[in-house]
């Protein structure tokens, strides 16, 4: 499943790994960002300096102001944008877990923050106090579909990734395994 992994472990655990922001479309939009800054931050020093550094093209025809000024601007905003991007992928924003323990009894949501003292997210709570979980499905120009867990004393618990949304099928099935599981109902379809 693209949104979580279930992993198995005995009759009384359920384990859902979540995929954070280390995802090929992350990869390929930070590299393209970075590639395509370096290209015109390349291209606004080679006009102030007028030294060719790029391979492709001879920005040294280019005016320093206001061309070659704007480009190397477009560049230091690029690469400010792909470091910001590298570093979500770095610090995996959003990837962690879900586990469900019958044994013990317990509820575990884990995902990964930005870093500071709130790095670590977890949510702990006994299985009892689970309400339903529910669906939302929101179609349009934006479209949304995720599952949530609803917890006596609780916001609703968002279980799935944040980003692209995962197709109806696999929320269907993920939403009634869990609610199986739970012993709780499934709300939302």
């Amino acid at each position: 499943m693209t949104a979580s992994t279930t992993i198995p472990q005995g009759n009384n655990v359920l384990n859902q790994k979540v995929l954070g922001s280390r995802r090929f479309s992350n990869y390929w939009w930070a590299t393209i960002v970075s590639l395509g800054s370096s290209g015109f931050l390349l291209a606004g020093l080679s006009s102030y300096f007028q030294i060719n550094l790029l391979l492709v093209t001879d920005p040294t025809q280019l005016i320093f102001v206001p061309q070659g000024l704007v480009m190397g601007l477009y560049g230091v905003a690029g690469l400010l944008l792909s470091l910001y991007l590298w570093l979500v992928i770095l610090w995996d924003l959003g990837g962690g877990y879900n586990e469900f323990n019958r044994d013990t009894g317990q509820m575990k949501i884990f995902r990964w923050g930005f870093p500071g003292k709130n790095r670590r997210i977890e949510i702990d709570a006994p299985i009892e106090d689970v309400q339903s979980v529910r669906v939302e499905i929101k179609e349009g120009l934006n479209p949304r579909r995720a599952l949530y867990l609803r917890v006596k004393g609780r916001r609703d618990i968002p279980l799935t990734r944040v980003g692209q949304p995962i197709t109806l099928k696999e929320l269907e099935i993920e939403g009634a395994k869990l609610a199986k599981f739970l012993e709780v109902p499934l709300e939302g379809l």
